[in-house]
């Protein structure tokens, strides 16, 4: 029953999307990792539950195919500040919040770093 368990985990992340801008922080990438750990052995990696892995993979099952979002339909694609779902995507990319880390610090920080930093040039005098 074990290799059954395992080779729906593993079509479900075949099936899972992998968003690349969001580098270390992607669902699909950490349900891979999740499920590498879990099933160390493979196929024949003994389960401890099977009624929680079964319950795992079914609420998985649930996220990936928008079960919610069909059952309960929005009347608007935005949020109550009127931002929409692409706009939430974008301001989420792991370059864009680098970005917002960067203009967090103050001035004086940013221009310690910028004077303390060696430069290439200083190295050959």
């Amino acid at each position: 029953m074990a290799a059954s368990r395992y080779r729906r985990f593993l079509r479900l992340c075949e099936e899972w999307p992998v968003e690349e801008t969001k580098q270390q922080r992607d669902l699909g990438s950490f349900l891979r990792q999740k499920v590498a750990q879990a099933f160390r052995e493979g196929e024949n990696t003994p389960i401890p539950d099977p009624e929680a892995c079964d319950q795992m993979y079914e609420s998985l099952v649930r996220i990936h195919t928008n079960f919610y979002k069909n059952k309960y339909p929005r009347l608007k694609d935005t949020t109550f500040t009127g931002v929409t779902v692409e706009d939430c995507r974008t301001i989420l990319a792991t370059d864009i919040l680098r970005q917002m880390e960067d203009r967090k610090k103050g001035t004086w920080k940013r221009l310690r770093e910028k004077f303390s930093a060696k430069k290439p040039e200083d190295d050959l005098k």
